[in-house]
This record gives C-alpha cells, structure tokens and sequence, in this order.
C-alpha cells in the first residue's frame, strides 16, 4: 500500500529527528536515574504507546485539529509539562527511598505500578510537542494521495519512527539505568542520582510549557 521509496525516506526522516533528544528521551532517562531499568524500560514502552495515539489521530485528521489551534496545542503541551513537573517533584520527594528499591524489594501492587508507569509514559508521549508537530506536519507529506486510504497508509508509516523510537528510547534507558547501578553501591550515591532524575524531569517539564510552537 505503502510505495518503499516513500517508507525509507520516512525512515531515514524519523531517524534524523529521533536521534536528537527530545522530551519523550530526556523523560526515561529520568526515570532510570530515579527508579532503574524496569522503570525505564515500561516508560518507554507507554512512550510509544503514546506516540502511535497521536499517530492515529493525525490519520483520522484530529493530529492537524490540535497542530493548527494555538489554543488547543497549549493545552495539550501544558498539561503534559505539568505532568512531567509533578512526577519529577515525586522522585526528588521520594529519592531518599531508591535504596530500598535498588535491593529488589517488591511492593503488594507491583504489577499495578508497571501499568501505571506505562500509563505514565504514554501520558507524556501524547502530550510530547516534538511528536504533535512531527506526525501533524511530517506525516502527512509521506502519504501517496493517488493509492487512496489515507488513513491506513499513515497508520502504517506511522509504525517506522514508533519502531525506531520503541528501540532508542530502550537503549537511552539501560544507559542511564546501568549508572544507577554503579550509584546504588552508595546510599548516599543513589539518594543522589535519584534527585538527578527529579529535577531532570522537573527541567524538562519546565522546558515543554516554556517552548512556542515553531510557526
């Protein structure tokens, strides 16, 4: 459906933005500094969870409603750096507690935690402006109108950077994570990192709600 010249140079394009380091990137390497691998790795999962949502809704042309009201694309990138600001308050709060975590100590809600981190993680892929304006603006200029069904061709173009970034995303996070561990020798060490990772996440949510769109 989709012509290969057409879904390697989207390729080749989501490669070029993917690589430099944006919200969704700096997000799980904040929470593998705050919180280790496991954590890490189920943010970037809902990571790309959220992406492919925006991924729909350009297709089915909600994408573009939201890229082209400055209204709406402020509430949307607000919400999400609001977001960002509380879970980094949360892990700078909570960093004198890593230590417990880092020696595998397991809650009773386990399981409900890593669905709420992939929750987590899709909250601020959704809301990630570098993805609104990238599947809003991009997306669309990599669809062959002559096939026909839209939709499906930008649901399927829309797989490649949610790939790349499902795969980039995961190694950013074992990165970071793996000098968790390192800190994690320390309690003081790791109670230190893991205040790294709040206010990383405290800049970046900073950051998002203080950049304009790029009219």
């Amino acid at each position: 459906m989709v012509a290969t010249d057409r879904l390697l140079a989207f390729a080749a394009m989501s490669l070029l933005v993917i690589v430099i380091p944006g919200p969704s990137v700096l997000f799980v390497i904040g929470r593998a500094l705050a919180h280790g691998r496991r954590t890490a790795l189920a943010t970037a999962l809902g990571n790309v969870f959220g992406s492919y949502v925006l991924v729909v809704a350009v297709a089915f042309g909600v994408g573009s409603l939201v890229e082209r009201s400055a209204v709406v694309f402020m509430a949307v990138k607000l919400a999400g750096a609001a977001y960002l600001i509380f879970l980094g308050v949360q892990a700078f709060r909570h960093r004198k507690e890593m230590r417990a975590q880092s020696m595998g100590a397991a809650s009773p809600g386990e399981a409900r935690t890593d669905l709420r981190t992939v929750l987590d993680g899709a909250l601020v892929g959704v809301t990630n402006p570098k993805g609104i304006v990238f599947f809003a603006a991009v997306l669309p200029q990599f669809v062959d109108h002559s096939a026909g069904h839209l939709p499906a061709q930008m649901l399927l173009l829309g797989l490649v950077p949610i790939s790349i970034g499902l795969v980039t995303d995961t190694l950013w996070g074992l990165t970071a994570s793996a000098a968790r561990t390192w800190f994690a020798r320390s309690e003081r060490r790791l109670s230190l990192i893991g205040g790294a990772g709040g206010v990383t996440m405290i800049g970046l949510g900073v950051t998002v709600a203080a950049t304009g769109r790029a009219d």
